[in-house]
Order: C-alpha cells, then structure tokens, then sequence
C-alpha cells in the first residue's frame, strides 16, 4: 500500500512499498496528486510495467551530454571526440537546461528548424541530431535512466546535401605545394603530400609512428582508424621518399611520431598540429574554398581515374560503404573523353 503524508513545506509525499520493487518516493504539491500517482505505480508494478523516471526527471540534458563526452566520446577517435565537443555545443545552448524527460520530438524539432534557419548547413544539423540521438540511446541502454524512448528517433533529418566536389586543379596543386615548402616546418609540406598520394585523414597521418611504416614493403599499417577497421595503405615512390625524409630527420628526438609538434609542458612530443601553418600556405597560394580534407577527396578519385575498381580503392582509403566510396570519386569529364572515344570506337 502506498504512503500519503504532508510535508513541513505543506507538500505531499507518496512513499510506495511493494515487495520485489525497490521504495518509491516522489513530491507533489496537491494530496489527489500524490494519491494520483501512487496508485499508477502501484497498478505498473502489478503489470511488472513500472519505470522509475526520477533519474530523467532529475537530470538535465546538460549534465547527461557532459557525461556522454567524458565517457563515450573518448572510446572514438580524437578526431571524433573534438567534432562531438564542437556539436554539443548549440545543443546545449539551446537544450541544456531542460530535464531528459522533457525532451520531446517536437522540441527537438524547433530546435532543428531555428538551426537551418540561421544559415547552417542541412549536414551539420544531421550530425549534431545525430549527437543528440546517440546520446539518448545511451542514456536508455545503458544508463537507465528511466526513458521509454528516444525523441530524437521520432523528427524528420534534413535532407542529406550533395557532398562536397571540391577537386584540386594542376595549377592550384603547384601553388599550394610551393606555399607549403615556404613554410620553416617541412612537416607541413610532408603531411600535405602524404594526403594527396596515399588518400590518408589528417588524423591517420597525423598519429603516424614508426613502426607503422616499412619503407622496405613500401606500406603503411593503419591499426586505428575512423571505422574501427585496420588497413594497409601502399606507398608510391615520392610517398615512400618522403616517408625516408621524415624518418632521418636530424633533429628527431623524444618520440617515435613521424610527424612531430614541439614538447609540451611535460616534454612530450605530440603530433604536429598542421591547421594554423595550412591556412597561411592558402592564403600564400591564393587558393579559396580548400579543406585538407579534400586532398582525401582528390587522392580517391585519381585512383578512380587511374582504372583501379572499387574494391581496391576501398582497399586503399577504408570505405566499407561503396555508396559513401563514391561521395568522393568525382571524374572529370574531360578525362574520361579519350576512353570513350576507344570504348566506341
């Protein structure tokens, strides 16, 4: 039987009691309330339907995002980890201070509709709902907190654009390698080389340690990457040279990184940060509208171009998707003309 008792703070408490159900207690400002509630989760209990929805009641949308980006960011990539940060940010400007349980589809999407509305992209609203969605499905899974679903599941995404076909053209390639060369740091000349030969993320490239390289066997050995799936990357000979370069490097020391940034406080050498000297080499080489990505993009469709199929470009650069394989292989048409003309002729 349920317990109905005021408070000193003229409130009333319903305490329920039944055997193979931890106590409930909850607060509620009028005594039909409370004896409302005390016999839904009486009747929940008999049904073996009961949830205890105190833990989402409790807490906030703030304090469970914090949570999932000290515990589950850091099991992904660094990569990951830092994108994950910079999308719970709008979302806990907007969302932050409401319960879980308060949380609902329409919520979810008003805040989805303001986003596109102030400008961004159809994309980066995705991923940050995409953010938001995990989060909840952890929240229900694993944390138990007393959800019954995921509002996030219920609001329709924006549509997906149409990715990026940004190519890098001859002579902007000629320009952006003699900017970067300008730089005092070779490392950003290497890395940026590196990603146009061999189709490896900043982030591989970046976290690359010598024993991952066997100049010898002209391969690199990716054990961590985005997917989770280990690949072996081969070398052409300038990648395989510049490899060799890096490798007898005279003023290596204190790190076995291929790519090394200057000791921190402690004097450890971290991986080189290549973001602030890659904008000034654009900037140098008056090249507009360039992500480092990109370079990616432009490795995996001069594969494409070169005659190789699908399954060894995805060999290569670590799509298990052929359908997301392709967001990156834009041929040119201008290229494709002399096979044609011996295709027909």
């Amino acid at each position: 039987m349920a317990t109905i008792t005021k408070t000193p703070s003229k409130t009333w408490k319903a305490i329920v009691r039944k055997r193979g159900w931890p106590t409930t207690i909850k607060t509620f400002r009028t005594k039909r309330d409370a004896q409302d509630w005390a016999r839904r989760t009486e009747d929940d209990m008999v049904r073996g339907a009961y949830i205890d929805r105190a833990p989402s009641e409790s807490t906030t949308l703030k304090s469970a995002m914090s949570r999932y980006l000290a515990e589950v960011s850091p099991t992904k990539s660094a990569g990951t980890k830092r994108r994950e940060t910079v999308r719970a940010k709008p979302l806990l400007e907007e969302l932050g201070d409401y319960a879980l349980v308060a949380i609902t589809p329409d919520l979810v999407g008003q805040y989805r509709d303001k986003q596109l509305i102030a400008g961004k992209s159809n994309n980066t609203v995705r991923l940050e709902l995409a953010l938001l969605s995990h989060m909840f499905t952890v929240v229900i899974q694993e944390w138990r907190m007393g959800l019954v679903y995921n509002p996030v599941a219920a609001v329709r995404k924006p549509a997906a654009g149409a990715g990026r076909n940004r190519r890098l053209q001859p002579d902007e390639e000629r320009a952006l390698l003699a900017a970067c060369d300008q730089a005092s740091n070779p490392m950003l000349g290497w890395i940026v080389r590196i990603a146009i030969y061999t189709g490896m993320r900043a982030g591989e490239i970046q976290t690359l340690r010598q024993d991952q390289v066997d100049l010898a066997r002209r391969v690199v050995r990716l054990n961590k990457t985005k997917n989770g799936s280990a690949r072996t990357v081969p070398l052409i000979q300038q990648a395989t040279e510049i490899f060799g370069h890096a490798l007898a490097h005279p003023i290596r020391s204190n790190t076995d990184l291929i790519f090394w940034g200057e000791p921190g406080r402690d004097g450890h050498r971290r991986p080189y940060e290549y973001s602030p000297a890659w904008r000034r080499a654009l900037k140098r080489a008056g090249i507009v509208n360039l992500r480092f990505h990109d370079l990616r993009h432009e490795a995996v469709s001069r594969l494409v171009e070169a005659g190789l199929g699908d399954q060894e470009v995805a060999a290569i650069s670590g799509h298990k998707s052929m359908q997301m394989l392709r967001r990156y292989t834009h041929l040119r048409a201008e290229d494709l003309v002399e096979r044609l003309d011996q295709v027909f002729d």
